[in-house]
């Protein structure tokens, strides 16, 4: 950028700065009045003064559009600034307190602070300011602009400042702030992202029939017993918990149930009322004639479920009560098939996630979604349409359609049987195919995740090695033929088959473990029968505990008290943790040591450095 106050412009040709009035003349304040009046950017110039104000105006905004001066200046901001918070009623009382006389530097306040700060400002509990190198930015552009001292160096010191406060400061502030917001939400979107998918891929509770136990108060406690293939086979409601605290009458009735049904387990949801239903089943369970456990399940979203148009065509002479401990019981047995119900903002895990763009976290949560749904693999004959939406090349409509084809002619006997399937063409049939299992089919191959592109090559590789494909259905041959595949040379086989390495290193892990559900290596959930009191909790202690959310600063984790007690970033490990992720993840069983009791609060400090 040229010098603003070279002698050289004193006779300007650029026309915005006026057509006879130079800028010396417009700078010298004891110049004579010009004898007629000019325009100057399209406003009556009557006065020197009004003219010297004009070109400075415009000096002024030539500065603030200068691009090389904004990114010096944001370089700056975030290399020196901070952004500090102010309550804005020092005196009330909020969740953001720790805000109220805040600072951090911009380039390492972390994400989760970020968006705590929009919300307190949003709910108006907080004031945000950021706080600039304003000495090094105003030396900076003096610098540039101003190469030697003349009669308008003081004017021209004094337009940069003007500049600088009136119109670079508050969008340079703007920017920032956006900038931080942006990265903030794209971190809170992957963080929601991840959780979602651990949770999803959430070991399932095979072959035991489960008691779902929706708690509350008033209106009573919901129960559904649901048989080993999620089929509802008993409902009803109780009142053990207050107002009525009908303990006996509870007890008896469920008692009967868990005996009617051969009950294994009872998933009580995390809601309202859990902690005292918890500690009714636990003494309950005592008196059952043979062993029932039970745990807690995470009821995020039931009632979201409960009242959706696809649990009314799911269960529609079912009450709405009802329908969330079903899902609670599900969500036990088969955590993927019952989440993708829900939309998953709603199953809550993650920080903030009403505060970012919903659209991003739609596509990105779509997107986790339908890679849990893929990376498993489902039974096309007892799938719910939801979950097989979800499979590439499905949609709801052929979805909907699988379901009504094997309600009207029966289980699917093998995947070619797709192809009758409405609106299910090849080229849908291409890619859906390897992701659907067909569990006790005519094709053994069927129940693995081997696309039938494959199948050829598949029977030739068993021939090969002196097996056929029903031998996968004998898990005392399996063993035999698992150590024949890892005996093989890749390279060799794969040029025999005509197939890539690649492909012939997928075909030998599927049929190492045929029908094999990646799920199953996750960790399960803690099972219990005796419940721990807050008040039992003691610093020191050493308890097992799941985790129930990951975030920036930690992770959350259920130890069988009310509330989940917090594992601060710092006490993950010994070592130094950047991203929690790193460490733990949803579903994780963890032992960790009760370091802090707040009993005002109800709240637990954990760590796992034990």
């Amino acid at each position: 950028m040229a010098s603003l106050d070279d002698p050289n412009i004193s006779k300007p040709t650029d026309k915005s700065m006026s057509d006879t009035v130079g800028v010396n003349h417009l700078c010298d304040l004891n110049a004579p009045e010009p004898t007629t009046n000019k325009t100057l950017n399209d406003n009556t110039v009557s006065t020197a003064q009004e003219a010297i104000g004009g070109a400075l105006d415009i000096i002024a905004e030539i500065i603030s559009d200068e691009p090389k001066y904004r990114k010096e200046i944001k370089r700056l901001c975030y290399k020196m600034g901070l952004i500090k918070t102010k309550a804005v009623d020092e005196e009330g009382k909020s969740s953001y307190e720790m805000y109220y006389d805040f600072s951090e530097t911009i380039k390492t306040i972390p994400s989760h602070r970020i968006l705590a700060i929009n919300r307190g400002e949003k709910e108006k509990f907080l004031k945000v300011s950021l706080e600039k190198p304003e000495d090094q930015i105003i030396g900076y552009i003096n610098k540039d602009v101003i190469k030697g001292k003349t009669q308008f160096t003081t004017m021209l010191e004094e337009t940069i400042q003007d500049s600088y406060k009136r119109l670079i400061e508050p969008s340079i502030d703007r920017e920032i702030r956006s900038d931080l917001s942006d990265k903030a939400e794209e971190k809170a979107i992957k963080v929601f992202g991840h959780n979602a998918k651990q949770l999803l891929l959430g070991a399932p509770i095979k072959d035991i029939v489960v008691m779902g136990f929706d708690p509350a108060y008033r209106t009573g406690c919901k129960i559904a017993i649901i048989d080993d293939t999620g089929k509802l086979l008993d409902y009803t409601t109780v009142y053990p918990t207050q107002p009525q605290n009908d303990v006996e009458k509870a007890q008896k009735e469920l008692l009967k149930l868990i005996e009617k049904y051969s009950v294994n387990m009872i998933a009580i949801g995390n809601g309202t009322a859990s902690r005292e239903s918890e500690m009714f089943v636990a003494e309950m369970i005592k008196n059952a004639k043979h062993e029932v456990l039970y745990t807690i399940v995470s009821e995020a979203g039931a009632s979201v479920y409960s009242a959706s148009k696809l649990a009314t065509e799911e269960y529609p002479d079912i009450n709405v009560s009802i329908r969330g401990a079903i899902s609670i019981a599900r969500r036990l047995q088969d955590p993927l098939a019952e989440l993708v119900k829900i939309d998953p903002k709603a199953i809550g895990v993650g920080q903030y996630q009403h505060d970012v763009n919903q659209k991003k976290l739609e596509e990105s949560l779509a997107g986790v979604v339908e890679g849990a749904v893929n990376k498993v693999g489902v039974d096309v004959n007892t799938a719910t349409s939801s979950l097989l939406s979800y499979i590439s090349g499905l949609n709801k409509t052929i979805s909907k359609n699988i379901v009504k084809y094997r309600d009207e002619n029966g289980k699917l006997k093998n995947r070619k049987q797709l192809l009758k399937v409405p609106k299910l063409g090849k080229v849908a049939y291409e890619q859906c195919a390897g992701f659907l299992r067909i569990i006790g089919g005519d094709n053994p191959i069927d129940t693995t995740a081997v696309h039938p592109e494959s199948y050829e090559a598949v029977e030739k590789l068993l021939q090969k090695i002196g097996y056929q494909k029903e031998d996968l259905l004998h898990k005392e041959k399996i063993k035999k033929l698992r150590a024949k595949l890892n005996e093989l040379k890749l390279n060799e086989v794969a040029g025999e088959l005509e197939i890539g390495e690649m492909t012939l290193s997928d075909i030998i892990e599927e049929l190492s473990r045929p029908g094999r559900d990646v799920r199953d290596e996750m960790p399960k959930p803690i099972l219990r029968q005796d419940v721990l009191k807050f008040e039992d909790l003691k610093e020191g202690m050493i308890l097992t505990g799941t985790i129930r959310n990951v975030i920036d600063f930690g992770a959350f984790v259920d130890i069988g008290v009310k509330h989940d007690g917090l594992v601060h970033i710092s006490e993950l490990s010994d070592k130094f943790v950047k991203n929690p992720s790193d460490i733990v993840s949803i579903g994780d069983i963890v032992k960790v040591k009760v370091i802090g009791i707040d009993n005002e609060k109800q709240k637990v400090k954990l760590s796992m450095k034990i």
